[in-house]
């Protein structure tokens, strides 16, 4: 991603949405990492909520930049999905296993 940001224009805007994307992309990875430290599935969950929330955002200025046609993120936007998708997964999965042990 940072790859990316480095070919962006100076223009105002485009300086704007590289700095969000910035945010967005490495917060993603800060938030997994808090993911892999939990200790209870309360955190697990609230930890991957918000790494899911910033994957989206990524995605969000990554459609901003194609759309602009100011760099091909086709790769990068594929990869944020395919990311978003295994948060919702697992999110899916960890609160299907807390409804049925409480039963």
């Amino acid at each position: 991603m940072i790859e990316v940001i480095e070919f962006l224009t100076n223009s105002a805007s485009a300086k704007v949405i590289s700095h969000q994307l910035t945010k967005a992309a490495t917060f993603v990875g800060a938030n997994y990492r808090a993911v892999c430290r939990t200790i209870s599935d309360d955190e697990f969950i609230s930890k991957l909520q918000i790494a899911l929330e910033e994957a989206d955002e990524t995605c969000y200025w990554l459609e901003l930049i194609q759309a602009k046609c100011w760099v091909d993120v086709s790769n990068q936007l594929q990869g944020a999905n395919v990311l978003k998708a295994i948060f919702v997964s697992s999110l899916k999965t960890i609160k299907s296993r807390i409804k049925n042990s409480s039963k």
